[in-house]
């Protein structure tokens, strides 16, 4: 039987190459993902929302992979790998152009419909780019491969707030939803108008950008990882006839669920919790929380697997999360020591100390998507596509959990509210020391 070393050509041998263009779709999806930190607080004051009517736009945007999942590992299984990531490139500037009729309007319904396009084209991108780069190398290094995509991704992340914040809001930067209250129904009308057609340009440019990406994916040439299932390796997935009958993977699924609902509470809450005390530019406060999983990232690259296991990263991690969890929730929101201490000496913006350990859990955050991928795709073999679409699926806790945060904050607090991450950061902890090595139910 041909492997999948010889399946490659000899320009391939290097997987320098792939592992660089797979980063930079890491790097767009990244860019794009964690626009929803500034858009969220922004779209509450164009549409004049609840906190709760705000995190639609987060659900929306992530209950598209919860729909779109398995029809677009469906659709991967014809196209191959390669061309769905061109697919997924022309979805999402499909989804940007809908941008344009929702600022013109500024109806919510077309703000939400242009979101789920956007996340439909991500879920593509995702379900072929995460097995690809967990097959591209040893399974050792799979995590810290992933680190590096990560750096990628949360890199973006925290650069896309700040732009947003330049291009969009501009000389309206300082504008917070307490001002625009005080305004006269005339004045803030006209406010309003002027700030949602903001969005129509960087729309447009980024939806010019994604198609020639596109155009781009569809010609050059990448390996085909469908290759690696010829290989000399047995195939532990052999007597296996479905999916959930790896525990694993079911269980994998399930932390990611809670996983990815504490990073987009982390990420796209913390602009709802600066602006409802009152702070400047809390449109881009998400940069925050994405430097500190950037530095996250590159203490993963570092650490694993020279130091540490994928299992102990997780663990850590969980630990740390719920560490800060229940700190968060007793936070002061006007002393601002922490951030004095971490970045102020630096002449960093300070924030207040409950705003600071939300982007703390962004470094909590940061090592459990690339170490929670290998230790739920391990030992799938032919259904390693199929087990990424249902990890894939597990980014709905982004759609749900937030929701459940709106809504324990309009009923308790909207700094109580966050302990609602503690079962998330739990069940994480037990995935990492035990739930992985499950290979029976």
């Amino acid at each position: 039987m041909k492997t999948a070393a010889a399946a490659y050509p000899d320009t391939y041998k290097s997987s320098l190459f792939p592992i660089l263009a797979i980063g930079l779709l890491f790097f767009i999806f990244g860019f794009i993902t964690w626009l929803n930190g500034a858009l969220i607080p922004f779209l509450q004051m164009v549409c004049q929302l609840s906190e709760i009517e705000a995190l639609f736009i987060a659900f929306c945007f992530y209950f598209a992979y919860v729909v779109m999942a398995l029809p677009m590992a469906r659709i991967l299984e014809y196209t191959g790998y390669q061309k769905g990531m061109a697919l997924g490139l022309l979805i999402i500037a499909i989804g940007c152009l809908l941008f344009i009729p929702a600022a013109l309007s500024t109806y919510f319904s077309i703000f939400l419909l242009a979101q789920f396009v956007v996340g439909s084209g991500l879920t593509i991108l995702q379900t072929a780019s995460n097995p690809f780069i967990v097959r591209l190398g040893s399974k050792e290094g799979a995590a810290a491969r992933i680190a590096f995509m990560g750096l990628l991704n949360k890199g973006a992340g925290a650069l896309a707030p700040v732009i947003f914040t330049a291009l969009v809001l501009g000389e309206f930067a300082d504008i917070t939803r307490l001002e625009l209250t005080q305004m006269s129904s005339e004045a803030r009308t006209a406010q309003i108008d002027s700030m949602s057609v903001k969005l129509i340009q960087p729309y447009i440019g980024m939806a010019l950008a994604l198609g020639v990406l596109a155009l781009i994916f569809n010609k050059i040439n990448l390996p085909d990882i469908r290759e690696e299932q010829v290989s000399d390796a047995p195939d532990t997935s052999s007597s296996a006839t479905s999916v959930t009958q790896f525990p694993q993977l079911v269980l994998g699924a399930v932390a990611l669920f809670c996983y990815v609902g504490v990073e987009v509470i982390a990420g796209d809450t913390i602009g709802l919790y600066g602006s409802r005390l009152g702070l400047s530019g809390a449109t881009a406060l998400t940069s925050f929380t994405m430097t500190a999983m950037v530095i996250g990232y590159v203490l993963g690259l570092i650490l694993i697997p020279r130091f540490i296991s994928q299992r102990t990263a997780l663990t850590a991690s969980a630990l740390f999360g719920l560490a800060l969890t229940v700190a968060i929730s007793l936070a002061s929101n006007s002393s601002d020591v922490i951030a004095t201490l971490l970045w102020g000496w630096m002449g960093i913006r300070t924030v207040p100390d409950s705003v600071a350990l939300i982007a703390l859990l962004g470094l909590a955050n940061a090592m459990v998507w690339p170490a929670i991928w290998p230790l739920a795709l391990d030992g799938l073999g032919k259904f390693t596509a199929r087990g990424s679409a249902i990890l894939i699926m597990g980014i709905a806790g982004g759609a749900i959990l937030p929701l459940i945060y709106g809504g324990m904050s309009e009923w308790i607090s909207n700094q109580s509210a966050y302990l609602v991450m503690l079962p998330c950061y739990g069940f994480i902890l037990y995935y990492g020391a035990l739930g992985h090595t499950k290979r029976h139910w």
